[in-house]
């Protein structure tokens, strides 16, 4: 699964490769996971995660990333150590690529996602609930590919990340109206999108 987006104001200095982590024991369970006091060390790959990651790594149709970062989330960063070891990388731990957090929901069934994404549609900046406001997770990720951009030229960065944040980057990006980023296909675990 590939895309491409123009940047904002130009031409990006660096290509960029969006990946979210591979399917995770929060995916099997069917439980939102988005606080660090259960993601950072809980709620790892699954097997068929694994396997995924396995399966793209073999048949990888991406240019060579040379730079790793990830959010600090286990699911995340047990993704991109498989890559990192893949390629014989370091990895750059980035906290502002982590999960959107979902307050209140925390634990439950990932089927109150949909409360959340009917609200996004109505106000990208609420918190209803202790959730992280859509406009507050653009600005959080797109600070990393600026951030990127001012520091580094010519290079393939590979970002691991979230469904939701990676959706909201992607919205942002587009110069879409961040209300609409649950409008995108939603992007499976283990795909990569390139900018």
């Amino acid at each position: 699964m590939s895309n491409t987006f123009p940047p904002v104001d130009g031409t990006w200095r660096n290509h960029y490769l969006l990946m979210r982590h591979g399917h995770s024991q929060a995916n099997q369970e069917g439980r939102i996971i988005s606080s660090p006091a259960l993601g950072l060390t809980g709620f790892g790959l699954s097997p068929r995660g694994c396997t995924q990651l396995d399966t793209l790594l073999a048949d990888w149709r991406w240019a060579r990333p040379q730079r790793i970062l990830h959010s600090d989330f286990l699911r995340t960063a047990e993704t991109a150590e498989r890559v990192a070891a893949h390629f014989d990388l370091t990895l750059t731990l980035e906290p502002r690529l982590r999960e959107r957090h979902f307050g209140e929901f925390e634990g439950q069934s990932d089927d109150r996602y949909a409360e959340v994404w009917a609200r996004d549609a109505k106000d990208p900046t609420h918190r209803q609930g202790g959730v992280e406001a859509v406009s507050e997770v653009a600005a959080r990720m797109r600070a990393v590919i600026d951030e990127l951009e001012r520091h580094y030229h010519d290079e393939t960065i590979l970002l691991v990340s979230h469904g939701d944040p990676l959706q909201i980057l992607l919205t942002a990006l587009e110069g879409r109206e961040l209300s609409l980023h649950r409008e995108r296909e939603p992007l499976a675990p283990a795909s990569i999108t390139s900018l």
